[in-house]
């Protein structure tokens, strides 16, 4: 049996196995192993023990042994789909007690051994090569079988008898290309399924006069119908349909993939108008000829809703206000005529009791349903993908339409112009959708009164003006994919709890948006150009304060676009101080410690009399500089004196009655400031000078010596010149004891010399001063090898 079947049958058979493979999947504990299309000629080898779910569809397999799947113990579904199979013994499952799902369809399988052990719940052998029903007596004790694909060239009433004890939910019957030459139209009256599908022949006038009217079904499908040749109409389908007046429970009806005349199209929803059906759907649909004027008759019906979906016919002379106003005027709740090429709809003559209207992908314009005062009941309308223009013609439209709750206007070209005035929208439309149009923010002044869910998706829209009123009730709001630059607040939409804004310009989205709005339930903003910056993270710090629920689509579809180093970053991950975004705090921590740390200099310097000593190393550098322009040979000078004296002038009775004549009369040379200063010199040069040219200095300590302003002078430079030649230069001679108190605290190095070095102490009794004279004579005793420059006396 060749298998011509048509490609739209077999996508929508293939989408149902997948929804039922998805609904196996469930438990996360399943094996999947996906080798579906990898061009195998046998079954795999080394397929892993735990596998549950094998597909190897669409290869080019043609046999299947028991060592192919003999391992695979915990095997519960197996896809063998489209291949070359011709034969099958279906013992080869004998030791995959789990299976459970089997899909063999698509093969070249013409017979079948059958097994006892098997109990399938989906066996599908639909779309092989048949002569014979392949049902097996074996078939009977599939107790828990739901569905069963099958498919033959012929078909007899005992074929079926090993399953008519089994209830079974779905059944799939592909009949052969040269079915009906031997046909038993009773053959499926023992049938019991809930669903039957029921595929033709492609291409094949419809001679048949098999009986579908099985009396456990509800739902039946007709698959390739063909009928334009038969002088008398469809007879032959019209006498299979005039049969299922005898199966009071079948309530849906679906014919797919048919071509018939424009006749026999309203003589088929005229027969089915007096049957027990509710729920008719014709798809794909070719219609052929001309149609002539005849009433309908719209008594006595069960209809609840008829569905005609893409149409296709070939004669444009075709009188469309017959076919429009049978459709209008049809007492049923809900008509659906999409993908039909429609151009005009008319306004029913009477009351309607349409509840539902889908007319999409057509081509109505604006003027549908103009100044209609009689679908008042009708509560949803769908007229999407057309060709309206006009948003307030639309507007106007549903005026009359005082029920109207539903509206889909999306995917077509509208505009609106604000001066086109006010919108008397329908005061009971709660949901609206005008997504995939070219609307702007003037939008916001044209919307229903009570509208509760609006969707504005892919329009021109770069903001919700502030001044807008009206919008109280609006619970859901989508404006995805247009050009928004900020998130929206919740002033004006006070009842809003679903925001979907994603695919906007939005890069630096409000932190206060969450306080704003309240009532929001759920957010989705991801996709945006974010630019990480100190603005972006008070609006992170807000998303981690909010349930995970919110905010859809975090953390994944939330990412940095700038700058570029962050480009890509999730925004979780970006993190930025929160001294480098505060700016008060930035100049806080920046002035505060360069005001304690002026404050601290200032006490240092005051304590430590910091401005003295700089003038003193000012001055010091200064004669160094000056000392590095005199000849080498100068600088090399020896010693001049054995010791420097430092001193008060109020002790200067005791340095030249007692110290003065105790070393001098030794041939110890001594250097003063009144005799040997020179003069033109300044006193720090000269101090400087005497310092370096003596081997000692010697300094006299007293309450009167810590006073002298110019005594501080040369213990500092004498210390210094102790640090930077090296040498223990340094003798001091307590005359008078000091306490400590009475030290300034700009005295802090003598503080330090006191407390570190040895000094000698002007004994009071005469009888030690002899002793006194020995040790100072002693610590300056050096033999002097040149001879004192000349020295020219100068008084201080």
């Amino acid at each position: 049996m060749t298998k011509k079947i048509s490609s739209i049958f077999h996508f929508a058979i293939i989408f149902i196995l997948i929804l039922e493979i998805r609904t196996q999947l469930s438990d996360e504990s399943e094996f999947l192993i996906d080798m579906s299309k990898r061009g195998l000629t046998y079954v795999p080898k080394d397929l892993s023990l735990e596998t549950t779910i094998l597909d190897i569809s669409y290869n080019y397999i043609s046999e299947l042994q028991t060592p192919d799947i003999l391992s695979l113990s915990k095997l519960k579904i197996l896809i063998i789909s489209h291949n070359r199979i011709q034969y099958l013994d279906l013992s080869v499952f004998k030791f995959n007690q789990e299976l459970e799902y089997l899909d063999l369809s698509h093969n070249n399988l013409e017979k079948i051994s059958c097994h006892s052990t098997l109990n399938l719940k989906h066996l599908d052998l639909s779309f092989n090569a048949f002569d014979a029903l392949p049902i097996c007596q074996e078939f009977g004790n599939m107790s828990q079988l739901e569905f069963l694909g099958l498919s033959a060239t012929q078909l007899q009433k005992s074929s079926v008898q090993s399953i008519t004890r089994l209830h079974i939910s779905k059944v799939l019957l592909v009949l052969g290309d040269t079915y009906g030459e031997r046909e038993d139209a009773e053959s499926l009256q023992d049938l019991k399924t809930q669903s039957l599908h029921v595929v033709f022949p492609t291409g094949k006038e419809f001679h048949f006069n098999l009986d579908v009217s099985v009396s456990t079904t509800v739902s039946l499908e007709l698959s390739n119908i063909k009928c334009v040749l038969d002088d008398n109409g469809c007879s032959y389908l019209e006498n299979v349909l005039s049969k299922l007046q005898k199966n009071s429970r079948l309530s849906n009806l679906t014919l797919n993939n048919i071509e018939i005349t424009w006749n026999s199209f309203i003589t088929i929803l005229q027969l089915v108008w007096r049957t027990s059906i509710e729920y008719f759907s014709i798809s794909n649909v070719k219609l052929q000829g001309y149609l002539d004027s005849r009433d309908f008759d719209y008594s006595d019906t069960s209809l609840k809703a008829l569905s005609i979906h893409k149409v296709v016919h070939d004669v444009f002379s075709l009188p469309q206000g017959y076919v429009y106003k049978i459709l209008s005027n049809m007492n049923i709740q809900h008509l659906t005529v999409s993908a039909a090429h429609m151009v005009h709809m008319v306004c029913p003559s009477q009351i309607s009791p349409f509840l539902y209207l889908n007319f999409s992908s057509n081509l109505l314009t604006d003027t549908v349903f103009k100044n209609c005062t009689n679908l008042a009941n009708l509560k949803t309308l769908i007229l999407q993908k057309n060709q309206l223009k006009e948003l307030i013609n639309i507007v106007h439209m549903t005026q009359e339409m005082k029920s109207l709750q539903q509206l889909d206007v999306s995917q077509n070209s509208l505009v609106y112009d604000e001066s086109e005035g006010n919108c008397p929208w329908a005061r009971n439309l709660l949901s609206l959708n005008m997504s995939s149009n070219i609307l702007t923010d003037s939008v916001f002044r044209c919307l229903p009164p009570r509208i509760q869910v609006l969707d504005l998706h892919n329009n021109r829209i770069r903001s919700i003006p502030k001044d807008v009123t009206g919008l109280e009730t609006l619970q859901e709001l989508n404006l995805a994919s247009n050009s928004l630059a900020h998130l929206p607040g919740c002033g004006i939409l006070s009842s809003l709890s679903i925001l979907i804004i994603d695919y906007n310009s939005i890069s630096n989205p409000s932190a206060d948006f969450f306080q704003s709005c309240q009532k929001i339930r759920s957010l989705r903003a991801g996709n945006n150009p974010f630019q990480c910056s100190c603005e972006l993270r008070e609006f992170i710090q807000s998303v981690g304060q909010v349930s995970s629920d919110v905010v859809e689509g975090w953390p994944e579809s939330y990412q940095c676009d700038y700058p570029e180093s962050y480009k890509g970053t999730p925004l979780k991950d970006f993190h930025v101080s929160e001294l480098s975004c505060n700016t008060a705090l930035l100049i806080v921590t920046i002035v505060v410690p360069g005001l304690l740390l002026a404050v601290a200099v200032t006490v240092l310097c005051i304590y430590l009399d910091l401005p003295w000593y700089l003038r003193m190393v000012c001055q010091w550098t200064q004669t160094r500089r000056r000392a590095r322009n005199v000849p080498l040979e100068e600088r090399q000078r020896i010693l001049q004196f054995h010791a420097f004296i430092s001193y008060s002038g109020h002790d200067s009775a005791w340095v030249k009655n007692e110290l003065i004549p105790n070393l001098e009369k030794e041939d110890i040379r001594i250097c003063l400031h009144e005799r040997n200063f020179v003069a033109g010199k300044s006193i720090v040069e000269n101090i400087i000078n005497c310092i370096e040219k003596s081997y000692k200095s010697i300094f006299v300590l007293s309450p009167n010596f810590v006073q002298s302003e110019w005594c501080h002078y040369e213990l500092y430079f004498a210390h210094h010149n102790l640090f930077h030649e090296g040498s223990d230069n340094l003798i001091l001679i307590l005359l008078d004891p000091i306490p400590q108190y009475s030290i300034p605290s700009s005295y802090h190095k003598l503080r330090a010399l006191m407390a570190q070095r040895t000094y000698l102490e002007w004994p009071k009794e005469k009888s030690k001063h002899g002793l006194f004279w020995a040790n100072l004579r002693a610590s300056i005793n050096i033999k002097l090898m040149g001879k004192a420059a000349e020295i020219h006396y100068t008084e201080i």
